[in-house]
């Protein structure tokens, strides 16, 4: 599998048969990040009513949609392009400055053999039954920025108990994306070790079952420029 990050949640996979999922695509005005310009089978988004996380009509061609909160409220479980998508109800930091927290849904899939887990847009400490969504994932794509966010002890405590192989960080204050009081990734890898993070020095990585850590390990990406 490939995996692509775009920028801010979205990011591209391509499993070794082909099929191509992008996650949580934005609006390139909202948040710095270029247009998205790849194409996908499946697309998947957190919410529908969040511009930096759910801007699927954006995607070119005609991928399938899953939202991932009608998901969560609609069983928990949801097919399209061959993969199934298994989502749980979330919502944003409490104290959003919008005044209202938005709804969103957290969701894992499999590819490649892999359990691979998206954690959309939530901004509060995980209860026990989100965070038992998360268990025997292999690969989280994680918030990691803190403020609007889930905070980075609440963070580090869903981690711990899953214990993930892989941990990509996403959502991060960056020289594209830089909404005030948004944390740098520095904030984020002080809950690690050195010895315990990867830097993959650009937006692509090739992942496989067989080659994933024992014990988690951070991988921090580059975005598409």
């Amino acid at each position: 599998m490939e995996i692509t990050w775009l920028g801010h949640a979205a990011f591209h996979l391509t499993a070794d048969d082909g099929t191509t999922i992008i996650t949580d695509p934005y609006t390139p005005e909202g948040v710095g990040y270029p247009p998205i310009t790849r194409t996908a089978d499946l697309v998947i988004i957190s919410s529908d009513d969040d511009d930096a996380h759910c801007r699927a009509d954006l995607i070119a061609g005609n991928p399938a949609v899953i939202n991932a909160l009608d998901t969560a409220l609609d069983g928990g479980s949801a097919s399209a392009a061959g993969i199934t998508v298994k989502a749980i109800e979330a919502a944003e930091w409490v104290n959003h400055p919008r005044g209202v927290p938005g709804q969103n849904g957290m969701y894992r899939f499999e590819l490649d053999g892999m359990q691979i887990a998206h954690m959309g847009d939530v901004g509060n400490p995980l209860s026990d039954a989100q965070m038992a969504f998360f268990e025997g994932v292999d690969v989280l794509l994680t918030l990691a920025g803190g403020y609007l966010t889930i905070e980075l002890p609440d963070l580090d405590a869903l981690i711990k108990r899953v214990k993930p192989k892989l941990v990509i960080p996403m959502h991060f204050r960056t020289l594209t994306y830089r909404p005030r009081n948004t944390m740098w990734i520095e904030s984020f890898l002080d809950y690690y070790d050195d010895a315990d993070v990867d830097f993959v020095f650009g937006h692509t990585a090739s992942l496989s079952k067989a080659d994933l850590p024992q014990s988690t390990r951070v991988l921090v990406m580059d975005y598409v420029r």
